[in-house]
């Protein structure tokens, strides 16, 4: 671990309209680690959007500063700051025909000249990307023909081929399947620890930035941007500042969150694991008494209930409702 490549001290971030200032937020300090994948959530019109903007010198903070490798951000021209800082927006507009090569080749246009003609090292510093990214069988292939998963990875290869120190992503998995937001994250996760960069990715994905960051910034409204290893806020119980009103907590038991809601005790037997998915399913299903233990059978899978045996919790529960 080197150590912080970013650093926020003592922040208040806003916006102004007419005559009318409006502070988001207040006394936010913070700092981005090479290294590793820190994961921003909080729910929507926190301010996640205006802390991303200010990291990324579009927003100048009202008070306190922002230390890019121990330069504050706005004392950066803006070809040295493309140089230390790769930014991965949500859905932006790219050209169909444009091949995944020639994308990943604009993240060296801090580097290149007016033409945008790439050299030796740029075109090396193309390759790596590609390799990085696992996309090099992509190369050739034009954007508007390639999935969302790959194209999205195209994008993180541009951003890396960009060569910086501090990796900005805002929702990259936003609009993926399953299985391709699990492998962006661990992707981002790989290159972080890797090639030591510090990278931040704005997600509302929680299950998956558990199981991949190293770190979380937690935001909420009225409280201080909460930073630590997303273990450390589990057993603290600060994970659940993400979660508004009482509805909802997250289990550590289970790792996700969870609606609160009085569940009937049933008595059922059988592999913990079972048990959890049947009670959970007569839950649901607004069954709140039985006449007997159900019993649960693992391999080959079976339910059994008052002298008759189940095949399915389907069968179970419309034999329970009857």
């Amino acid at each position: 671990m080197k150590g912080p490549a970013l650093i926020g001290k003592n922040l208040s971030l806003g916006y102004t309209q007419g005559k009318i200032r409006k502070e988001v937020l207040s006394g936010l300090n913070f700092s981005l680690n090479s290294g590793e994948l820190t994961c921003l959530l909080g729910p929507n019109g926190v301010g996640k959007s205006t802390l991303v903007k200010s990291i990324m010198g579009r927003l100048e903070p009202w008070r306190g500063e922002i230390l890019l490798n121990g330069k504050r951000i706005e004392d950066y021209p803006r070809e040295e700051l493309a140089r230390e800082m790769a930014v991965v927006l949500t859905e932006p507009v790219l050209p169909a025909q444009m091949t995944v090569y020639q994308l990943v080749g604009l993240g060296r246009a801090p580097y290149t000249d007016w033409m945008g003609s790439l050299n030796n090292q740029d075109e090396e510093a193309v390759e790596e990307a590609l390799s990085n990214t696992k996309i090099q069988y992509l190369r050739d292939q034009r954007l508007g023909e390639i999935s969302d998963g790959q194209r999205q990875k195209a994008l993180i290869a541009r951003a890396l081929a960009q060569d910086c120190d501090v990796v900005i992503l805002d929702e990259p998995t936003a609009h993926l399947d399953l299985v391709n937001r699990y492998e962006v994250m661990y992707l981002l996760r790989e290159i972080a620890q890797k090639e030591k960069k510090a990278i931040l990715v704005v997600t509302h994905d929680l299950d998956i930035a558990l199981e991949t960051a190293d770190r979380f910034w937690l935001m909420n409204c009225g409280t201080p941007l909460i930073s630590g290893r997303p273990e450390d806020l589990v057993f603290s119980g600060e994970i659940n500042e993400l979660i508004a009103g009482g509805q909802f907590h997250f289990s550590m038991k289970r790792g996700r969150v969870e609606f609160q809601h009085p569940q009937a005790e049933l008595e059922i037997e059988g592999p913990g694991d079972m048990v959890y998915w049947v009670q959970k399913a007569l839950n649901k299903a607004g069954v709140k008494q039985i006449a007997s233990p159900i019993r649960l059978v693992k391999d080959p899978f079976s339910i059994f209930y008052d002298g008759t045996s189940f095949d399915s919790l389907d069968d179970l529960i419309r034999f329970l409702l009857k």
